[in-house]
C-alpha cells in the first residue's frame, strides 16, 4: 500500500509526493502531541491501578480500611482508564494520521482537535473520580457515571467531523482497505456509545433487557472500534515497512465485510445460561463461530504479505509490535469462536479464563499494534527520532513476555477454576485457594508490563519535550538501510 502514489520514476512527482507528506504530517503535529500526552497519562495511571487491583486479589487486607481503594472500585477505574483513557486516546491521532495520508488531505482547523482532547480528558477525569468516589455503574465497560458521557461524545464528535472532512477532500483515486476500516470505526464507535448510554442510563430499557444491551456494547466496542483501527494499522504499516503491497485486495474485502456483518451479533454469548430466549444466545453463538471467516482471511493476507520479509522483524520496532498484535488478533478471535460454544462456556464462565481472553484482545492485539503505530508515526509527525533502541527492546520484550505469561497463567488457572467449581464435593473456599498461585503469576506479569510501559513513557516524553535528535536516520533494532516515508 502506498499512500503517496507518485508516478513511477518521475522525480518531480516523487518530490511533490514527499512534500505533500511533510505538509500532512506538520498539520497534525500539535494535536498528535496533545492526544499522545493524554494517552500516556492514562496508560501510566491505568498501570498503577492494575497493579493495585492485582495485589489486592492475593492480599485483600491491603488498604482494606480505605473505601476509595476497594478492589471493586480500583478494578473498574483500571478498566475504564485503559479503554477510554489510554487505548481510545492513542487510537485517535493514529487514525487521523493514517486517514490524512491515505486521503492526501492535510488536517484543517487543528485547534479543534485540542478542544476535543481536553473534552475527552475531562470526561475521563470525571468518570475516574466518579468510580473511585462510589458513583460507578454496574455495566461492564460502561462503569463511568453517566455524567461523563457528554464530554466523551462531544470530544469524539470533533474527531468524527475531521474524519468526514478528510474523506470529503480526499484525492481522486482508489479507496484503500485501511480507509474502509478507519471510516467504519469513526461511525461505529459513537453509534455504539450513544445507543448504550441511551438504553442503559438516559432512557433505560426494562431491567431484563439491560444485560443484552450491555454485552452488545461491551463486545462491539472491541470488535467495531479497536479492531478496525488495529487492522487498518496493520494493513497500512506492514506494507509500508517492508516495501510491498498487501497480498490480496479481494481477501481484504472479504475480511472487512464479514467482520462488519458477523461481529455485531457476538456479544450475547456472554449470556449463556442467563434468563434470555434461546434463539438470542444461539444466534450470537453462530455468529461468533462464523467470525472464523474474517479472521482467517485477514491472517492469510497478513502472512502472505510478510512472506520473504520476516527478517525485517530483526530491525523494525514497528513491525515487531504490529506483527505480534496481528498474530494475537488471530489467536484471540479463534479462541473467542471456541469460547462461545455452550459446552466451553459452561466451564469457563465466571472464571479468570474470561479475564485472560479480554487481555489477549485489548492488550496483545490492540495495544501492541497501537505501540507499533506510534513508533512509526511519531518521528514523521513530530520530527524527532526515538532516543534509544535499547528502551524499545525493553518495551517490546517486557510487554510481549508479560502479556504471554498473563494469558497462559489465567487461561490455565481459569480452566482449572471452572472444573473445580463444577465439583460439588469441593468447598468454594478451596476453589479460591487453588487460584492464588495463578494470581501471583498475574501480578508478576503485571510487573513486566509495567516495566515496558515505563520504558515507552521515557522514550515518548523525551520526544515530546524535544530532547532527542531531529528525524532522519531512524532508530532501528539492528543494522538496516533506512526506511522511507
Amino acid at each position: 500500500m502506498n499512500d503517496s502514489r507518485p508516478a513511477q520514476g518521475d522525480p518531480a512527482a516523487i518530490e511533490a509526493s514527499r512534500t505533500q507528506r511533510v505538509e500532512i504530517d506538520l498539520s497534525l503535529r500539535g494535536p498528535t502531541m496533545h492526544w499522545l500526552a493524554v494517552a500516556l497519562f492514562w496508560l501510566l495511571l491505568g498501570t498503577f491501578e492494575a497493579m493495585l487491583a492485582s495485589h489486592k486479589l492475593t492480599t485483600p487486607e491491603f488498604l482494606a480500611g480505605s473505601p476509595w481503594l476497594t478492589f471493586g472500585r480500583i478494578r473498574q477505574a483500571h478498566l475504564e482508564s485503559m479503554v477510554y483513557g489510554w487505548l481510545s486516546a492513542a487510537s485517535v491521532p493514529v487514525l487521523l494520521w493514517m486517514l490524512a495520508r491515505l486521503c492526501r488531505a492535510p488536517l484543517r482547523h487543528g485547534w479543534t482537535l485540542h478542544v476535543s482532547a481536553v473534552l475527552w480528558n475531562v470526561g475521563n477525569l470525571i468518570g475516574g473520580f466518579g468510580i473511585i468516589a462510589g458513583y460507578g455503574t454496574s455495566m461492564e465497560w460502561l462503569e463511568y457515571p453517566p455524567v461523563a458521557a457528554p464530554f466523551l461524545l462531544a470530544g469524539f464528535a470533533i474527531v468524527l467531523w475531521h474524519g468526514v472532512d478528510m474523506l470529503r477532500r480526499r484525492a481522486p483515486g482508489h479507496i484503500y482497505v485501511s480507509q474502509w476500516y478507519l471510516f467504519a470505526a469513526l461511525i461505529w464507535f459513537p453509534l455504539l456509545y450513544l445507543t448504550a448510554q441511551t438504553l442503559l442510563f438516559w432512557k433505560p430499557v426494562a431491567a431484563i433487557a439491560q444485560g443484552p444491551v450491555n454485552w452488545w456494547y461491551a463486545h462491539n466496542v472491541l470488535g467495531l472500534w479497536f479492531t478496525p483501527v488495529g487492522l487498518a494499522s496493520a494493513y497500512y504499516l506492514i506494507p509500508k515497512v517492508i516495501g510491498r503491497p498487501i497480498h490480496s485486495y479481494y481477501l481484504s474485502a472479504v475480511g472487512f465485510w464479514t467482520l462488519a456483518f458477523f461481529y455485531s451479533w457476538n456479544g450475547m454469548h456472554h449470556l449463556v445460561g442467563g434468563p434470555y430466549p434461546a434463539w438470542l444466545v444461539s444466534t450470537s453463538i453462530a455468529a461468533s463461530v462464523m467470525m472464523v471467516v474474517p479472521v482467517v482471511t485477514v491472517a492469510v493476507n497478513h502472512h502472505m504479505t510478510m512472506v520473504g520479509h520476516f527478517s525485517a522483524l530483526r530491525w523494525s520496532p514497528t513491525l515487531r509490535f504490529v506483527v505480534f498484535g496481528a498474530m494475537s488478533y488471530t489467536l484471540v478471535s479463534l479462541q473467542g469462536s471456541l469460547t462461545a460454544v455452550r459446552a466451553v462456556q459452561r466451564v469457563v464462565h465466571f472464571t479468570h479464563y474470561t479475564v485472560a481472553h479480554a487481555h489477549l484482545g485489548m492488550y496483545a492485539f490492540a495495544t501492541m499494534i497501537m505501540f507499533g503505530s506510534i513508533y512509526y508515526m511519531v518521528p514523521r509527525v513530530i520530527g524527532r527520532e526515538w532516543p534509544s533502541a535499547r528502551l524499545i527492546r525493553v518495551h517490546f520484550w517486557a510487554s510481549a513476555i508479560g502479556i504471554t505469561l498473563y494469558f497462559v497463567a489465567l487461561t490455565v488457572g481459569g480452566i482449572e477454576q471452572g472444573l473445580n467449581l463444577q465439583n460439588a464435593e469441593m468447598p468454594f473456599l478451596e476453589v479460591v485457594r487453588r487460584t492464588i498461585p495463578y494470581l501471583h503469576l498475574r501480578t508478576f506479569s503485571g510487573i513486566l508490563l509495567s516495566i515496558g510501559h515505563f520504558a515507552f513513557a521515557i522514550s515518548l516524553v523525551r520526544v515530546l519535550i524535544g530532547k532527542t535528535r531531529p528525524a532522519g536516520e531512524p532508530t532501528l533494532l539492528a543494522v538496516r538501510h533506512p526506511v522511507t516515508a
